[in-house]
């Protein structure tokens, strides 16, 4: 693995201790300095993401108590759209994972993954990336591509350029001054970009756009 992203603060969302222990030992294995807050359910995980704000990710269990399926998943990205969510569950199919995906997951984690294919996960995830499990990358690769291409059809025109520009490493500055508009503008082309992308940050919209080859 290369040199490890930081990772500073983790929630684990999960209303078992024995399996919240054993991913906080997984995660201390490779990042000793992190500061990890655990949840038995989901009202918790609020509790403790209004008390801790930069939070770097969550893990939350698919199972958890008192969300149904994905409801949890959902609020968390509408009320900290900038926030990585990881579904972790023991029992999955293609289906969850296409679903978890859509709803907005930043990767799903099967709790029978072992410590070094957690860790990788996690560092891909960090990078901007979206982990699938090994044995749906396959159909999973071209189901993305087309998601991704349907996300950027949704993109007016004016956010297709700027996403162009994104993509070719454009500073919101010399976006601004290329396509003779307000910073402001710009801005609020971008958020509206993420947002429609269904991703975190602005890497994270290259990274989309990348895989399918637009360049604007």
């Amino acid at each position: 693995m290369n040199e490890a992203l930081p990772l500073e603060r983790v929630l684990i969302v999960d209303d078992h201790g024995l399996v919240r222990d054993g991913l906080r030992a997984v995660l201390l294995s490779s990042f000793p300095a992190c500061e990890i807050a655990e949840a038995g359910s989901f009202s918790e995980a609020l509790d403790q993401l209004e008390a801790q704000p930069d939070i770097d990710i969550v893990l939350l269990d698919l199972n958890i108590p008192d969300a149904t399926r994905f409801s949890a998943l959902e609020q968390l990205r509408g009320d900290f759209p900038s926030l990585p969510v990881v579904m972790v569950s023991g029992s999955y199919d293609r289906v969850t994972v296409r679903d978890a995906l859509a709803a907005g997951a930043a990767g799903f984690l099967p709790k029978t993954l072992d410590r070094e294919t957690i860790l990788d996960a996690i560092q891909q995830i960090l990078a901007g990336e979206i982990y699938v499990p090994q044995e749906f990358q396959t159909d999973a690769v071209a189901e993305e591509e087309e998601s991704i291409r349907q996300l950027i059809e949704n993109l007016t025109p004016q956010q297709r350029v700027v996403l162009g520009r994104l993509v070719a490493g454009r500073l919101n500055k010399q976006i601004a001054h290329e396509l003779d508009i307000s910073m402001t503008t710009v801005k609020a082309h971008v958020s509206a970009i993420l947002c429609k992308l269904n991703v975190f940050s602005r890497t994270q919209a290259v990274i989309l756009a990348n895989k399918i080859g637009f360049d604007g």
